[in-house]
């Protein structure tokens, strides 16, 4: 089968999922949360772009959304009676990625604002079930439109800028299409938009506006990741909790701190995922017995905690923390780009771990142009029928290595040790017996080579000091990483390798001496600030550990908010 006729296969096994009609019942509930609308043909429902855009259900008429690009236009769906136009962006408060306008001479719907479209999906599953499984298959449909282009990043074949841009929108799972500049279509675009190699990279925006060398928080402004925390005449915001960082631990702990009702926010530095987002396929997660990849995981873990309320805010990164025992808002956070102080009566702290670099000369030199810290569907692309090194001994390393295997020639695993004890069993069986895997022990990377893209490393067997050169465009570091916490108090006491501890290893720390409580098991040196996932000393470096931590943290958070009212 090709790949169109899968694609194909996909669209009609879907259909009835992302189209469904409401009945009378779930119509009923939303009435009263919406107000009707007569629209006239032509008339524009939302654009492209638009924000907190609520959900619009056909009474009668018709609708259509289409995206328009370069002057021609794509109907990307219809909807008449019964039917609803919507998208995940609705869900997330994100930019919408088509417009919505009127097909038939009078439409009546009825409107559902955005503030209470949330409020329905957390409170009316009989309503949010099925608007939120066709949302999300809806989103799924279009990553897969091959017509569909959403934001285009205009970038220079095989520059980092580029790559970098791609990246960041790509694990934000926001549709997008990197065009090479050099190619016939980046040509054309460029010349329609006056657009010359030293405004590259540039992301065209939906509404067709070249946005000339964008940083990553331009990016996000203009795909509705970066949420305002803080109005222009605020200057302080609060929240019952603040939860920094959102790997498995800190998107774990939002579903259930959100379900819980508490006013939750989320700060994530770069995409939600952490490196569990990274791993193209976990086989050994509860509950998904054929393995799931943990892209897609983290993604509907975020819309969970979305549809119960919790509020994120991608690239926002905690630059420091002040603690005040005495206030109900103990601690102040200072976000970056933000002016307002974010205060909170809790804080999470699930920031996760660092990758570690590669101790091989002139590695700096081909960071994402060939030297890669995750092995998903985009870097996978650029590795088909090649031989590629995967550096690492552990799980990562290993569902890295047989992803990998899938499309590569060949895969290298480099190992620094003897054996694969850090791996797990089922996982470390599987690579010995892969036909195109071999695993090279007591191996390291000495140097890289290449022009602008690695083309070359020189590999050392530390036993014998025997060197050869491999010839490879890509190589995945999968080595480990050191927790992020360099921006946290003293007062927040770490392990000798910076890990933060938390339970009875703080029990006698000078806050708690002073309290007359105990700290929860999650709990660090500060009482209501706590820790969970690979940042916590003595966690157990495994996704389904840091989800459970995640949730476990919540139960210690709102023994502490009990404890202090």
């Amino acid at each position: 089968m090709t790949d169109e006729q899968q694609d194909e296969q996909f669209y009609r096994d879907t259909e009835s999922v992302a189209f469904p009609k409401l009945d009378d019942h779930q119509l009923s509930l939303l009435e009263p949360l919406g107000k009707r609308r007569v629209l006239k043909r032509g008339e524009l429902l939302f654009k492209a772009g638009q924000r907190d855009v609520g959900l619009a259900i056909v009474l009668r008429g018709g609708l259509e959304a289409f995206e328009q690009r370069d002057g021609v236009e794509q109907i990307l769906g219809t909807a008449h009676e019964r039917d609803f136009l919507g998208d995940v962006a609705m869900l997330q408060g994100t930019s919408v990625l088509a417009t919505a306008r009127v097909t038939s001479d009078e439409t009546e719907i009825l409107h559902v604002p955005a503030t209470e479209l949330r409020r329905a999906f957390a409170e009316l599953p009989g309503v949010s079930e099925t608007i939120v499984k066709a949302l999300i298959m809806r989103r799924k449909r279009l990553r897969r439109d091959r017509e569909f282009a959403g934001l285009r990043v205009l970038a220079a074949a095989g520059t980092r800028e580029g790559s970098q841009l791609d990246d960041f929108l790509d694990k934000n799972r926001i549709p997008h299409r990197l065009i090479e500049f050099e190619s016939e279509q980046g040509q054309a675009l460029s010349k329609r938009l006056h657009l010359t190699t030293r405004d590259l990279p540039a992301l065209i925006t939906p509404a067709g506006a070249p946005l000339r060398r964008p940083s990553l928080r331009e990016v996000a402004q203009v795909a509705g990741l970066l949420r305002p925390l803080a109005f222009e005449d605020q200057s302080e915001i609060m929240s019952d909790l603040t939860i920094v960082g959102a790997g498995p631990a800190g998107l774990a702990a939002a579903v259930y701190a959100a379900s819980e009702g508490l006013h939750t926010v989320v700060l994530e530095s770069y995409a939600p995922g952490g490196q569990a987002g990274s791993s193209s396929l976990i086989e050994n997660f509860f509950g998904f017995p054929t393995g799931i990849s943990g892209g897609d995981l983290t993604w509907l873990a975020q819309l969970q905690a979305y549809r119960f309320g919790a509020k994120f805010s991608t690239p926002a990164q905690a630059l420091s923390l002040d603690y005040y025992a005495t206030d109900e808002y103990r601690t102040c956070l200072q976000v970056e780009g933000c002016s307002a102080v974010l205060r909170a009566k809790a804080v999470l702290i699930a920031t996760g771990a660092d990758y570690r670099r590669l101790d091989a000369e002139a590695r700096e030199q081909f960071e994402n142009m060939g030297v890669y810290y995750a092995a998903t569907a985009m870097e996978g692309q650029l590795c088909r029928n090649e031989t590629v090194i995967v550096v690492g001994s552990g799980n990562s390393a290993g569902q890295a290595a047989m992803y990998l295997s899938e499309g590569a020639a060949k895969v290298l695993l480099v190992i620094r040790g003897k054996d694969l004890s850090k791996m797990s069993s089922y996982l470390s069986r599987r690579v010995q017996v892969q036909k195109n895997i071999e695993i090279l022990y007591q191996t390291q990377i000495r140097k890289m080579f290449g022009g602008k893209k690695l083309e070359q490393i020189e590999l050392e067997n530390t036993q014998t000091g025997e060197r050869r050169q491999v010839r490879t465009p890509a190589v995945f570091s999968m080595i480990g990483a050191k927790p992020c916490t360099e921006w946290l108090p003293q007062e927040i006491e770490r392990d000798d390798k910076g890990f933060i501890k938390t339970g009875v290893s703080v029990a006698e720390a000078p806050a708690w001496q002073a309290n007359k409580h105990q700290p929860s098991p999650l709990e660090t040196s500060l009482p209501g600030i706590f820790a969970a996932g690979d940042v916590r000393s003595g966690s157990v470096k495994r996704c389904a550990a840091a989800v459970g931590e995640g949730g476990m943290a919540i139960a210690g958070v709102q023994l502490r908010l009990a404890s202090s009212s």
